[in-house]
């Protein structure tokens, strides 16, 4: 990243080059494959999101508003960060001519921070506000994070960078737009 001094920059390839080596040791195999190269997937453009607040705002009308503050949440994610933090930055991916077992998209924009990884700390955060699936929507942010070094479309940094914006973005979004009290009778979990 060019904006590093040269000290920092070599810590962070070299941290990027241990988690890969780490990595490595579960890419080839079918199952994980299977599991991170279709996170990478089903949650590109924050789909999978989107369809998991659809689904929690199924349940009810409380719902409803979290699942609206969600898709609100992942779009501001999205320009703040595709149009804005990517273009500060204008990192390298890694390289795209390797043999993968699975298809994938081809992103063309910066590689710092990854937009995965920011939308799913955004939406997880969103998701688990007054929810007692909160741990669920945490692990797969998890997944769906690590999915992007997984398929070699981000550098580890990229990914962790992308935590820390999501983890922000999302606490922000519930100070700014916090869900109504719930009705009586139901309860939920503030994770």
């Amino acid at each position: 990243m060019a904006l590093l001094p040269d000290e920092a920059g070599k810590r962070v390839a070299d941290f990027d080059a241990w988690a890969d080596a780490a990595l490595d040791r579960l890419r080839g195999h079918p199952a994980a494959d299977r599991v991170f190269y279709g996170a990478s997937a089903v949650f590109d453009h924050s789909v999978g999101w989107l369809i998991l607040g659809a689904l929690r705002g199924l349940r009810s009308e409380h719902e409803w508003r979290a699942a609206l503050r969600v898709g609100a949440g992942v779009f501001i994610e999205s320009a703040l960060v595709n149009v804005g933090i990517k273009s500060l930055f204008r990192r390298s991916r890694p390289a795209w001519d390797i043999d993968r077992p699975l298809p994938l998209r081809r992103p063309r924009t910066s590689s710092f921070p990854s937009g995965h990884a920011t939308a799913a700390f955004t939406a997880a955060a969103l998701l688990a506000d007054d929810d007692p699936l909160w741990p669920a929507y945490y692990a797969l942010a998890v997944v769906v994070a690590t999915s992007r070094a997984y398929v070699r479309i981000h550098h580890a940094s990229d990914v962790l960078g992308g935590v820390a914006i999501g983890m922000v973005l999302g606490r922000v979004g519930r100070r700014l737009s916090p869900l109504p009290p719930r009705p009586s009778g139901l309860t939920g979990h503030t994770g």
